[in-house]
Parts: structure tokens; C-alpha cells; sequence
């Protein structure tokens, strides 16, 4: 990155402040805007290596409006508020900013958080070069002797599954003859389905595969998303993409087509069970990894035919040993498709030092996941320290995590040391993060910046190596809005979000969860309990388990010492929250009066073709001024993409 720095900023005072500032500490001030297209302007001409943007601008224009822009030509940019509500943080997030910095904020703020910045900038492009690198390298090396064609495109998803997410892939199955489709099953599992076991899975002969398949539209010759509406609307031209949706409850799609040198081509499919999976840095990466995808499906065609090879089941490339219940994932229990994403971030992340926030309501086990990331990173030997925020008094929160002198203030007998200093070189656990009191929220955003440590009482800073995970079942987005939780606080934790599905989300769950909740308290209780009644397990199923995965803990424990017989026939079950619909019948959204009015401006908009003043346009069909619907569609965050 450039020392080039533009401000954005429609305040002269507190732009010439920033100026003097940044010039102060060696970065070149190429510019200072007071609106978007002065902005687009200087950007063109000057190519700054970042951007300190504030949100409300003058114009039309709004600074996330620009965020948008500088996100797609990878411009590192910060945002500069006063003041922000939940909305427009909903929206700022999209456009993935390097930091926040709220005003009004010390000079060291500002350049700690221009560092901060810069590093991220710089080690997300390396990153993301060497992790394409790595799967170059090891979609060269999946492809050996002894593996038949379906084991080594197995590997090849494996492969990709650590940046292409996907819960059910298809490679080639346009052409029935080399078809073949991979269920996910579990972390580090999959479910290998070719021609009979699909017919077996859906119930429908081979000549009506035959028919469907003869029906169906081309492949996409380029990679293409489909998600929600696009994904109804391919599904009911394509036959076979709508029995595989049908089938599997698949809600969003990634396809593509690779070209192979005999000038034949085959077809790629990656489904998710979740809603909006893939997004256009998906379709980049893919068209990127063509020529290897094509190099190993041809090869890996042509060592498989004619030839007869034992089979051996392939291990992951990048995360073996790390299955659910195996190293690293100790006690998570379940193998749903949200849970296996929670996986898939764990995995991922747990390597690097980057700060964690796990999000979700109480009882979804988000201390379960702090304890798997820190034993998958590398420091794993290091202390993991563990700190509940709302169960310390607010006078004793900062001598706890910080530390004290002896003599700092009545009753410091002696001197302490904080958390923060005990967790050096490990991780510390911050939990119930929404519950720090705001004056101490300044003090651990310095801490995090500038990595020290000032004990009460102490006469100089500590220097600290620490990496911090963060958790609550709070929405901060609602608490920074309201003014109970810093947004440049949120910002710095949020660089890696978790967030844990409820158990009712999940609850396909349930039985392995309560089983081996029932062995646990066998163990304890001495009792041979061997399972549940089917009506029990009906019940639990049918239950909406408010109380999560700690509710039915501690039922089943209860349900343990309480049984006399080897099966528990009844778990008392609240009857307040017993669900009184079938399992099947689906969960219905009620929608806020903001969601439908928003619903309806899109309609109406594409409708209208995107036309919003004029005959004909948005505006003379609502009857309300232009001005008045532009701002509107600002403030319910609708944008031209849609």
C-alpha cells in the first residue's frame, strides 16, 4: 500500500485536523473531498493507497455509497462517524471496511488504526495469493495412481471445499455415462452418489433420469450464481437441478462449465443448503482455477479408464484429523449443515492470530468454539485464559483483566496480575463482551491497537502478545446504535464473526446431542440407561428448545437420576414451548412493517426497470417526490444492484 491518503471528510475543520495529523506522522495527503464524485475524481487521478471516509456526506451520495466502489477496486478504506444507527451499520458492513474510527479520537487512534489497516490490506492480498498457490499445489498432487475417478474427484471438492463451500456437488452430470455427485455428510465426510444411488435416493427410474436429463438447458459456459428467486427460476427450467433441490433442500447454486483440451467440456455444480453461499469472489477464484481443474479432471479420467484400482478412502488435504469428535472439535456434537459451516470457519481461522467474535443466543456452546480455536492454533500450548464480563462487578473488571499494584486503591493488598498478562503468547476469552461497561470499552480498543497493557496503579505500560475471541448473545449492532457499545470497539473484534445456530435451527441435532449427553451422565450417575423412548424423541424433536443446547443438558441429566427403568420414557418437556405444528410445517417469518415496505420499492422498481424520476418512473407510481423516495430507499438500504 501507497502512503497516499485522501480524506473524505465534509467538515473543514476536522478535515484540516486529520491533514495535519497524517502529514505529521510521514503519509502524503493527496487530496481532501467534501463529496462522492469530488472523491471519484481524485481517486482517478491520484490512486490513493487509502481512504478515510466519513458516511454523511453532502450530495446524494453517501460515503457507503463509495465504500462500494473502492471495495471493488481494492482501495483500503476507513469510515470516520460521530454517530451511526443500526441500519446504516448494517449497511457499512457489506462493504467490508479496514477499520472505524469514531469521533472525536486521539492522533495515536487514528495512526495505530492507519497501521492496522495497512497490514490487513497488504496481508489479505498475500494471503489470498498464497491460499490459490496452495490449491493449485495440491490439486496437482490429488491426482495418483490407485484411486478411481469418483475417489479423486472426490479429493478435487475436498480441495475446494476449503474456499468453495458446498453440501452437495455434482461433476458432470450432464453426461449420465461419467456422472457423479457428493453429499456431505460430516466435517471431513462425504456420501459419494453416482447413477444407482441416485435413483435409489430419489425414488425415479433410469429412463426418467434419461428423459430429464434429455430435457434439460445447457450448461453455463461461464461460472454463474443462483440463489433464492434465480435459483426457483433455473430449477423449474432445469429438471434435474429441481429434483436435486427437491431432494437434498438446496437453496443456492454455483456453476460452472471447464473446458477440457479434447474441446469436450465438463460441468461443475456446488450447492448449499443456506440462502446467498457464493458471491462473485467465488466466480473469480473459479475462473482463475480452470486450467488446473481441467488439467486434473482429465487426468484423473484418463489414469481411471480401462483400469482396475483398489479403492481407499482420501483424506482432507488441508484439515485431516480435525473431523467432528476427532483433534480440535472435542465435544461439538452434530453434524447439520450449519453446524458444519461453523466447522468450516473454525478451520479456518484458528491458524492465524486474528481476533474472533462468536455470536449467539445463550446455551449454543460459543465457549465449546473458543476452546476449538484455540486448540487448532498454533498457540494451543500456550494458556487459553477465560473471562465472563457480566459476572464481574464493574469497580473490578479493569484491575481483573489489566491487573494492579499493590497500594493502587483500598484493599490491593498486593499486586496482581491481569488477565491480559496471563494469556501472553496464548488466547484470551472474552465472553459476554456486550456486558463491558462503556468507560472500559475505550481501554481494551487501546489495548487491542496498540498491544499493551497499563496496569492501575502502574507507572508504565506492558507489552502483550495475546489473541482475543470475543463472544455475547447480544446484537451489538442494536447495542452500538442505542450507544451501549462502541462501534470502533465492534469493528476491531468483528474481523472474523461466528455466529452459532440455535438448536431449533439445527435440529436434526437433537438425538445425537441428547445421546451423548445420556452417555456422559451414565458415566457419572453409574447408571446402563441404554436410549429414549420413540415418543420421547418425538417430543424433543417437536420441542423449540429455548434454553439451546443447555437446556437439554440439563434435562437429560435430570431425566438420568430420575429414571428407574433402562429406557427414559419422558423428559418433561415445558408444555409452554412445545411447538403445537407438525415438524414439517415450515417457520414462518413475520415480517416488520420496514421489511414490507422495502419489498415493495424493489417490486415496484423492477417494475419500473430501475427508472426513478419521470413518466413512467418509481416515484409517479408510489405518488411521492423523487427526493423523498431516494431517501428512502437510503434509509431501508435499497441499492441500484437490486
Amino acid at each position: 500500500m501507497n502512503k497516499k491518503v485522501l480524506i473524505v471528510e465534509d467538515q473543514f475543520v476536522e478535515a484540516n485536523d486529520l491533514q495535519i495529523m497524517l502529514e505529521k506522522a510521514g503519509y502524503e495527503v493527496c487530496g481532501i473531498a467534501r463529496s462522492v464524485p469530488t472523491a471519484q475524481e481524485i481517486i482517478r487521478k491520484e490512486k490513493p493507497g487509502l481512504v478515510l471516509l466519513d458516511i454523511f456526506l453532502k450530495g446524494d451520495l453517501t460515503g457507503i455509497d463509495l465504500g462500494r466502489e473502492l471495495t471493488e477496486e481494492n482501495i483500503a478504506f476507513i469510515y470516520l462517524s460521530a454517530n451511526s444507527n443500526q441500519e446504516i451499520l448494517a449497511a457499512a458492513k457489506t462493504t467490508e471496511p479496514y477499520g472505524f474510527i469514531v469521533k472525536p479520537f486521539r492522533e495515536k487512534d487514528l495512526l495505530v488504526t492507519l497501521e492496522i489497516a495497512q497490514y490487513r490490506h497488504e496481508h489479505s492480498r498475500e494471503a489470498r495469493y498464497r491460499r490459490e498457490a496452495e490449491l493449485v499445489r495440491q490439486l496437482e498432487r490429488s491426482v495418483a495412481g490407485n484411486t478411481s475417478w469418483k475417489e479423486q474427484m472426490l479429493q478435487t471438492g475436498m480441495i475446494l471445499q476449503q474456499e468453495i463451500p458446498f453440501d452437495y456437488m455434482t461433476v458432470g452430470l450432464e453426461n449420465a455415462d461419467s456422472a457423479v455427485s457428493y453429499l456431505r455428510i460430516g466435517f471431513n465426510e462425504y456420501q459419494t452418489i453416482g447413477i444407482k444411488e441416485l435413483l435409489t435416493i430419489t425414488g425415479i427410474t433410469q429412463g426418467e433420469l434419461a428423459r430429464i436429463t434429455g430435457v434439460m438447458s445447457g450448461t453455463e459456459t461461464e461460472a454463474t450464481i443462483f440463489s433464492n428467486e434465480d435459483f426457483e427460476r433455473i430449477a423449474k427450467k432445469n429438471p434435474l437441478k429441481r429434483l436435486i433441490q427437491e431432494t437434498f433442500h438446496m437453496r443456492s447454486l454455483l456453476s460452472l462449465s471447464v473446458r477440457l483440451n479434447d474441446r469436450k467440456t465438463s460441468s461443475l455444480c456446488f450447492y448449499s443448503r443456506r440462502p446467498d453461499t457464493y458471491t462473485t469472489e467465488h466466480i473469480a477464484l473459479l475462473g482463475r482455477l480452470q486450467p488446473a481443474l481441467a488439467k486434473n479432471i482429465e487426468r484423473a479420467a484418463g489414469e481411471s479408464a480401462g483400469a482396475n484400482y483398489t479403492s481407499r478412502k482420501p483424506a482432507s488435504p488441508a484439515q485431516a484429523g480435525t473431523d467432528a469428535g476427532g483433534r480440535g472439535f472435542d465435544g461439538i456434537i452434530g453434524s447439520s449443515h450449519l453446524l458444519l459451516n461453523v466447522f468450516d470457519q473454525i478451520a479456518q481461522v484458528a491458524p492465524f492470530d486474528t481476533s474472533v467474535l462468536i455470536l449467539g443466543e445463550s446455551g449454543t456452546g460459543k465457549e465449546r468454539i473458543a476452546d476449538s480455536i484455540h486448540s487448532l492454533s498454533s498457540r494451543a500450548r500456550k494458556p487459553l485464559v477465560k473471562v465472563n464480563c457480566a459476572t464481574l462487578p464493574a469497580t473490578l473488571i479493569e484491575s481483573e483483566l489489566f491487573g494492579h499494584e499493590k497500594g493502587s486503591f483500598t484493599g490491593a493488598t498486593e499486586k496482581r496480575t491481569g488477565k491480559f498478562e496471563q494469556a501472553t503468547g496464548g488466547t484470551i476469552f472474552l465472553d459476554e463482551i456486550g456486558e463491558m461497561p462503556v468507560d472500559l470499552q475505550v481501554k481494551l480498543l487501546r489495548v487491542l491497537q496498540e498491544k499493551e497493557i497499563e496496569p492501575v496503579g502502574g507507572r508504565s505500560p506492558i507489552r502483550v502478545d495475546v489473541r482475543v475471541i470475543a463472544a455475547t448473545n447480544r446484537n451489538l449492532e442494536r447495542e452500538v446504535a442505542e450507544g451501549r457499545f462502541r462501534l470502533d470497539l465492534y469493528y476491531r473484534l468483528n474481523v472474523f464473526p461466528i455466529t452459532l445456530p440455535s438448536l431449533r435451527e439445527r435440529i436434526e441435532d437433537v438425538p445425537a446431542l441428547a445421546q451423548h449427553f445420556l452417555n456422559v451422565f451414565n458415566r457419572k450417575a453409574g447408571k446402563k440407561i441404554t436410549g429414549f423412548s420413540e415418543k420421547t424423541l418425538k417430543n424433543m424433536m417437536a420441542y423449540s428448545w429455548p434454553g439451546n443446547i443447555r437446556e437439554l443438558e440439563h434435562l437429560i441429566e435430570r431425566s438420568v437420576l430420575l429414571a428407574r427403568n433402562t429406557v427414559i420414557e419422558d423428559l418433561q418437556l415445558p408444555v409452554v414451548n412445545r411447538k403445537e405444528v407438525p415438524i414439517e410445517t415450515p417457520n414462518y417469518h413475520m415480517k416488520t412493517i420496514h421489511e414490507n415496505e422495502r419489498d415493495y420499492i424493489i417490486e415496484v422498481l423492477k417494475r419500473c426497470n430501475g427508472k426513478i424520476w419521470g413518466a413512467g418512473g418509481a416515484a409517479e407510481v408510489l405518488k411521492v417526490p423523487p427526493s423523498t423516495l431516494r431517501s428512502k430507499m437510503k434509509k431501508l438500504g435499497i441499492w441500484k444492484e437490486y
